[in-house]
């Protein structure tokens, strides 16, 4: 039977509002030169793989520690194959991949949460209408966010059945499907499947915490200067659309989230901005990031490891770049 699980009170609300003072953030160098228009995803397993999921095409393509592709799960049909085959994935929008080296995709082209094996066999299939982002966590256990649904967060087993739900959405708007929109968020996780909410649409760019049953632990909140009027804007067209009745449209605020696995700290994405934030929710620093030929890069993806980060962008590609917070 499906749980949906209550929000703790008291949940802490980390915030900055000082100047902006971003640093400069240089890449060292482009990785996986396939890899361009398109990318949804960067994740890395036990034993130093990537998946890299880009679409509509190539798909999902997992590459070695070297940069040698291992695997390809193509979203484009094959030549050759019969029309009537489908490919194993329609349109991913996000991908994760668990200590047993099982992949999940969110492939909102086919309204599924697809599973495939470390050799890429489709596993499972679970219908979900319209899903967005997904984090494997440990125990079989697939949390997923979708454009649709009364929580933020659906839990699923490896069966496919409903375990719990949990999140509750802010309010931003009367309008009951003008304030799911902007409620859409992206998943990300830590070694301690504690379960990371980024909201890609509230005027404010936030964050939730929660643990792996739903408990609300912290949330960040980016309250810098030179974002404050930009919410305030946003806020405005908020009241426009609504009073007009149009379909929710709107750019992304929040771009990208990625967490530390270890340390739980959390970096945030703003376009070519990047905030980084402590276990506790504290703003330790800003960045802005180019590329090595002095371009903006605005990323779409973070992948946090021990002595780098891969920055993902859309057309760009995915970027390596030195951890401006460890001892060179």
């Amino acid at each position: 039977m499906m749980v949906a699980v209550s929000l703790l009170a008291g949940v802490a609300v980390c915030a900055w509002a000082q100047d902006d003072d971003a640093d400069t953030l240089t890449a060292k160098q482009r990785l996986f030169p396939a890899i361009g228009p398109g990318l949804r995803a960067v994740k890395r397993d036990a034993a130093g793989h990537y998946y890299v999921l880009a679409s509509p095409a190539p798909g999902l393509t997992v590459f070695d520690a070297a940069g040698k592709s291992l695997l390809q799960l193509s979203s484009a049909v094959q030549t050759g194959v019969p029309a009537r085959v489908k490919p194993p994935i329609l349109f991913g929008e996000d991908c994760d991949v668990d200590a047993a080296g099982r992949t999940y995709v969110a492939d909102r082209g086919a309204g599924a949460v697809k599973i495939f094996s470390p050799t890429g066999e489709l596993l499972k299939s679970i219908a979900v209408a319209m899903p967005i982002s997904l984090a494997g966590i440990s125990g079989g256990e697939i949390a997923v966010s979708t454009l649709r649904g009364p929580h933020l967060v659906t839990v699923f087993d490896l069966n496919g059945r409903e375990v719990r739900e949990f999140g509750d959405p802010a309010d931003i708007a009367a309008r009951a499907d003008l304030n799911r929109f902007l409620n859409i968020g992206r998943l990300a996780r830590d070694a301690q499947d504690h379960l990371y909410y980024a909201f890609d649409y509230l005027p404010e760019p936030t964050v939730r915490e929660f643990d792996r049953q739903g408990y609300s632990r912290t949330e960040i909140q980016v309250n810098t200067l030179d974002v404050l009027p930009k919410a305030q804007a946003i806020r405005r067209e908020i009241q426009r659309q609504e009073k007009r009745g149009d379909s929710p449209s709107f750019k992304r605020v929040l771009t990208a989230v990625g967490v530390d696995p270890v340390s739980g700290e959390v970096w945030i994405a703003l376009e070519n901005t990047l905030y980084h934030f402590d276990r506790e929710g504290n703003r330790r620093a800003a960045y802005r990031l180019y590329t090595p030929e002095g371009a903006r890069l605005e990323a779409t993806s973070i992948l946090i490891e021990a002595q780098r980060l891969l920055i993902g962008s859309d057309p760009l590609g995915v970027y390596e770049f030195a951890r401006p917070d460890q001892p060179r």
